[in-house]
């Protein structure tokens, strides 16, 4: 029981003990909980004292800034017052300037009045005097009719003619008098250009030619392909001919397959389509595998291939030429020209040909050769166009250049060179003549047997509307015309205006390569008999 209460009374001292210390460390955390949070509002303090001084500082600066700032804007008003007050003086003496000036044209213009009307009455006083000098004016011409009509009715009573019937004799002896000498005008006019400026042109076309060469091609609608034996000619037709069939299809190109021993025809308009099924043709040869999976994939191939060709062409083409800073679609049409053909005569040589020759003339006449040979190579893009089109291949061909920002100037070479258009240039009348002169050399082109005789019966025909003509002949294939007239009815000088209206005629009304020499003969024959 002791123990007890000695155990108890220990643990209730050991308890006040624990309360005691726990209250010391309580109290000291509160003082220095105390002691931190006063560091914390002196801290506090100071800084809103010093923010608040900064404001204080900062305002008096805003202040001050404002200040001066009102100060330079008032100062700024005062000159432009002073400024705008130097200008309205200046205004009051230029008014004053334009018062005294207005006041001058015043005093002017009075003056100008006052002499106007003197100068009217003046002029009504002149007027009078003109009026009545018109009267006696009016009665002398009344006397001179008069004069005249009695005159004329002694002359009619002397000459048994009427007035109306003189005047026709004369008339017609002055319009035959006047037709045979304009036509010995026109002679020897014509004879006096051909003597300055026929020389100076032949002598331009010669040097153009001799300077100009160029290879020739002529192509048909069908090309040939050789085969090393004809037991190719089944793979080629394939199972029921569906080899073929896909090669029509994928070419647009018809395969003649006959007993043309080793050959296979290829007959197509679109000589490129030609070029790409004979190609294709070869490879397949070639490679020995025929079948339609095949043939769709070698013809796009070459299709390709060929793209490239033509382009390649072009490029080769416009170097060749010295030609520069030409639109790419544009080199393209240059190219796809070596597969065309017009009249027989490859085209790509024949745009070639009148390139050179238009820049040799353009450069013996003085003008801008570079752009005279970039007409030429153009002249004809019209015709390789891949779209159908309903305008002339001149006209689209203009459109092109137009559409690629090539220069006006050879633009309309282009539209003109067949006359659809104006010529504005003198670029346009060269292309014209170097494309006639390339087209109509021998050689250049062929010509349908049914249309050159056509032409020929044309010629002659033309030549035999004339009155007075007894019988002609078209020779040196349509190259010259020979007219025969009857002697009795048509004279020396009448032959001579006879050639000269018949070769108008021909250049109005036929199309024609080259130039028509017309030739009129008269002759009289004395025939007697010894008996």
């Amino acid at each position: 029981m002791t123990d007890v209460i000695i155990a108890i009374v220990s643990l209730l001292v050991g308890v006040g003990i624990g309360y005691f210390l726990l209250m010391r460390v309580f109290k000291q955390k509160e003082a220095e909980a105390a002691e931190k949070a006063n560091l914390i509002i002196k801290e506090a303090e100071l800084k809103a004292e010093t923010f608040w001084k900064n404001k204080e500082i900062e305002s008096k600066e805003r202040v001050l800034k404002q200040k001066s700032e009102f100060e330079n804007e008032m100062n700024r008003r005062k000159e432009q017052i002073i400024t705008n007050e130097g200008k309205v003086k200046q205004y009051e003496n230029k008014l004053k300037q334009v018062e005294a000036n207005l006041k001058k044209k015043e005093q002017t213009l009075t003056k100008a009045q006052e002499q106007l009307k003197e100068k009217m009455e003046e002029a009504e006083k002149l007027r009078e005097t003109v009026a009545k000098q018109l009267d006696v004016a009016a009665k002398k011409i009344e006397e001179a009719e008069q004069l005249r009509l009695s005159q004329v009715a002694q002359l009619e009573k002397i000459a048994n003619l009427k007035a109306d019937e003189a005047r026709e004799q004369l008339i017609n002896a002055l319009k035959s008098e006047a037709q045979t000498k304009a036509a010995a005008e026109i002679k020897s006019i014509m004879e006096e250009a051909r003597l300055t400026a026929t020389k100076e042109a032949k002598k331009i076309v010669i040097n153009t030619i001799q300077r100009t060469a160029t290879e020739h091609a002529i192509e048909n609608c069908v090309s040939v392909f050789n085969l090393e034996s004809d037991d190719l000619k089944g793979k080629i037709i394939g199972r029921e001919g569906r080899n073929i069939r896909a090669l029509e299809a994928a070419t647009g190109v018809e395969i003649i397959v006959d007993d043309t021993p080793e050959a296979i025809i290829l007959s197509g308009f679109d000589p490129v389509r030609r070029e790409v099924a004979r190609l294709a043709l070869h490879r397949l040869v070639a490679d020995g595998r025929i079948h339609p999976a095949r043939i769709e994939e070698v013809v796009a191939k070459t299709q390709k291939a060929i793209e490239e060709e033509i382009v390649e062409i072009g490029e080769r083409t416009v170097i060749e030429l010295g030609i520069h800073g030409l639109h790419p679609e544009l080199i393209k049409m240059v190219g796809r020209m070596r597969f065309r053909s017009s009249y027989g005569q490859n085209l790509l040589q024949h745009s070639k040909e009148v390139a050179k020759m238009c820049g040799i003339m353009a450069a013996e006449l003085g003008l801008n050769a570079k752009l005279a040979k970039r007409a030429g190579l153009l002249h004809d893009i019209g015709k390789v166009w891949h779209e159908e089109h309903e305008l002339p291949h001149a006209l689209l061909g203009m459109e092109l250049a137009q559409k690629y920002k090539e220069n006006p100037e050879v633009c309309n070479a282009i539209g003109a060179h067949h006359d659809e258009i104006e010529m504005t240039s003198l670029i346009s009348p060269i292309v014209q003549a170097c494309d006639a002169i390339s087209g109509s050399r021998p050689g250049a082109r062929r010509e349908m047997m049914e249309s050159y005789v056509q032409r020929l019966k044309d010629l002659e025909a033309l030549a035999l509307s004339f009155k007075g003509v007894n019988k002609c002949y078209a020779i040196q294939a349509g190259r010259e015309l020979r007219v025969i007239v009857d002697a009795d009815n048509v004279s020396d000088k009448k032959a001579s205006q006879m050639s000269f209206d018949i070769s108008q005629k021909i250049e109005k009304d036929m199309q024609y390569p080259g130039q028509i020499k017309v030739t009129v003969i008269r002759e009289t024959r004395s025939v007697s008999y010894a008996k």
